[in-house]
């Protein structure tokens, strides 16, 4: 009788959603997924309680590839092979490129890059359960970082439990990066649910295995945050030895003065730009140097996809090589 008794118990166990992890805040998760975004307690909680914590995320998110200088960053996306293939995905979705690039007013080689910066061209997406990302970022996030970030992504999660229910997802299957961005473009949840688009008009907004919504996606984010099509991007500046050095850009590259201003703070420009150009200046670590940059509008722009400074210009960078492959083909 105890026997049977204890298989009973043991079986119902077994089969109670309730033994899953009990995450730290899931309760206040859940209560704000009802009161404010009208989603249904029950579903919530069996989702979170599939939820698993993964030290690795942590372990990624403690120590990203945007925080090397940039003569460690540059060479993991700088590559003979990274360009090549830019160039073989450009060829391959030509039309669709020029199509977006057309409808979105943002310049072909910038799209291409975006995509071969984040994924490789959808040869890396990214291995992580999306929903362990989330909720490892969100009631995990690690103490000691510069910044706590775990409200982002506890908001983020939220954003995903409702894209996977409006796109028709399967919340505990889809993987990505350790941060939970999806797809060939990487994009975060409230990316996803505000710039991305059915660019090939199925019906659906497929960031995996549609291409003409990939490109079409990270057109119109660039485009939704001011991209200036045949505008400059950046352009190598050289410091005289008394230039305000203080007044670099560290975290927000938005334009702050023109590029005559900057010349008389002593940051000049090699190129010929219009002097009430706005600008800001970026500083990158070389390997025995530092090199002075003044960045434009556009800059500003890809930095939305992704803060980094050095994920900005390795986009640039990787751009140009394409389109002088591109030429040269």
């Amino acid at each position: 009788m105890q026997k049977f008794l204890f298989l009973v118990l043991f079986s119902a166990l077994l089969s109670t959603p309730a033994l899953a992890v009990d995450h730290p805040g899931a309760d206040e998760f859940v209560a704000l997924a009802v009161s404010e975004h009208g989603l249904q307690a029950d579903e919530v909680r069996a989702l979170l309680s599939q939820a698993e914590y993964k030290q690795s995320i942590v372990d990624a998110i403690s120590r990203p590839a945007e925080g090397k200088p940039w003569h460690e960053y540059r060479p993991i996306f700088l590559t003979d092979r990274r360009v090549s293939e830019g160039i073989d995905f450009w060829n391959d979705n030509r039309e669709l490129i020029a199509s977006a690039s057309k409808q979105y007013g943002v310049d072909e080689e910038i799209i291409v890059a975006i995509i071969g910066v984040e994924t490789f061209y959808g040869r890396i997406t990214g291995s992580y359960r999306t929903i362990d990302a989330l909720v490892t970022l969100g009631f995990y996030y690690p103490q000691g970082l510069s910044s706590d970030r775990s409200g982002f992504f506890s908001s983020e999660l939220m954003h995903y439990i409702k894209l996977t229910s409006e796109e028709g997802l399967p919340a505990s299957e889809v993987s990505g990066s350790y941060a939970g961005a999806m797809g060939m473009g990487q994009f975060m949840p409230s990316s996803y649910r505000e710039y991305s688009v059915d660019f090939d008009q199925d019906g659906s907004r497929d960031l995996w295995r549609s291409t003409a919504d990939v490109v079409g996606s990270v057109a119109n984010y660039l485009h939704r945050h001011g991209w200036q099509s045949g505008q400059p991007v950046t352009r190598r500046a050289r410091a005289t030895q008394d230039a305000a050095f203080a007044k670099i850009s560290t975290r927000d590259f938005s334009p702050t003065l023109t590029v005559a201003e900057w010349r008389e703070q002593g940051f000049r420009s090699a190129d010929e730009l219009r002097p009430d150009l706005a600008a800001a200046v970026l500083k990158l670590v070389e390997k025995d140097r530092n090199t002075y940059w003044l960045t434009f509008k556009n800059f500003y722009v890809i930095t939305r996809y992704n803060r980094s400074p050095r994920y900005a210009m390795a986009v640039y960078e990787l751009s140009q090589e394409i389109s002088r492959g591109m030429d040269g083909s």
